[in-house]
């Protein structure tokens, strides 16, 4: 099963319905969460020094990011993609499409 995914958390549903529910919530989690701002568990999260860099060498950074962060606190999907949407004031949105193991 393929599912895509942003970096919107909203609300957290504690008691999921079912696998992809929380292997979205999971995802999004990751995508939204700066490294070293979780007590306790410093290395979860994405690396924030990267916001300064121009945007292409950005992208390639946080897309290997992405990838290695999703290996490790999500071994239920494989990442099939990473895309981006950038706002008018340089910001960019992750989208990652992933690939749910099946078990």
């Amino acid at each position: 099963m393929t599912t895509v995914i942003t970096a919107v958390v909203g609300n957290i549903n504690f008691c999921p319905e079912n696998q992809v529910e929380e292997i979205r919530q999971n995802i999004a989690t990751i995508l939204s969460t700066p490294k070293y701002s979780v007590p306790m568990y410093r290395d979860f999260g994405l690396e924030g020094g990267i916001v300064d860099k121009p945007t292409v060498i950005a992208k390639s950074k946080l897309i290997s990011e992405i990838i290695s962060a999703i290996r490790q606190y999500e071994p239920r999907v494989e990442v099939e993609s990473v895309s981006f949407t950038a706002t008018t004031d340089g910001v960019l949105k992750p989208t990652v499409k992933v690939i749910i193991n099946e078990t």
